[in-house]
């Protein structure tokens, strides 16, 4: 018998996120097109964004953060409000916790990400997390994705897989195919069989992060979708 399975991107920005550009309408626009049944938005340091799509798209969108703690970056599923950056990863992953989130590790071995993990730190709180990233479609040098998916497999670690999309192309580039679930604690049962769509991003999307950084510098952000 054919298990239903969904795609979930798990790692995904907005415009919320000081690097990128894309609206609301987009992103669901996009999932709809791509045959994306959930996807997690994780906009960097602050879950109002993905708190806001959510209102618009319930059934579409789980609430996540990704926070950057003094050591590397976390990615926070089902938050309920936002986790500041710059705490240690312990106390990053107890806020998660009191919201009763599921936690994993963003890219922890990209060379190139300001938010990629020392292994010694990632090892100290592998026991305190529920999975790390073992493929991230922006990852530039393909062994890096391959070092954090034998490390999950070398440590009995769960993995997630997600586009970090910042830009159109991108989303449901990378995805986690998950039975169904409804809420945190089925969510975290149904990553124990996750099978994985494994695509990377072309290198020029990384351009479009660029641009996005120095068009909000430059104060000319975009407006809101309507009702976002």
């Amino acid at each position: 018998m054919t298990v239903e399975r969904w795609n979930v991107d798990l790692h995904s920005h907005t415009l919320w996120s000081k690097d990128c550009l894309t609206s609301f309408e987009t992103i669901i626009r996009l999932c709809q097109k791509r045959g994306v049944d959930r996807i997690a938005i994780t906009d960097h340091n602050t879950a109002e964004g993905a708190l806001a799509l959510q209102k618009i798209a319930p059934e579409l969108v789980i609430v996540g953060e990704e926070i950057m703690t003094n050591q590397g970056e976390i990615l926070g599923y089902f938050v309920t409000e936002s986790v500041p950056a710059g705490l240690t990863p312990e106390e990053t992953i107890k806020r998660l916790r009191d919201q009763g989130a599921v936690i994993s590790v963003s890219h922890p071995f990209d060379r190139y990400r300001k938010g990629a993990w020392e292994e010694n730190d990632l090892r100290r709180i592998m026991g305190l997390v529920d999975a790390i990233e073992v493929f991230n479609a922006r990852c530039v040098r393909p062994e890096d994705n391959a070092r954090a998916a034998a490390f999950a497999r070398q440590n009995d670690l769960t993995g997630t897989v997600g586009s970090d999309a910042h830009t159109s192309v991108e989303y449901g580039q990378a995805t986690t195919r998950l039975v169904p679930f409804y809420d945190a604690v089925s969510f975290r049962e149904a990553l124990q069989s996750a099978e994985y769509v494994e695509r990377l991003s072309p290198a020029y999307v990384h351009f479009g992060s660029t641009y996005a950084k120095w068009m909000k510098r430059l104060g000319l952000k975009p407006r809101l979708w309507a009702g976002g």
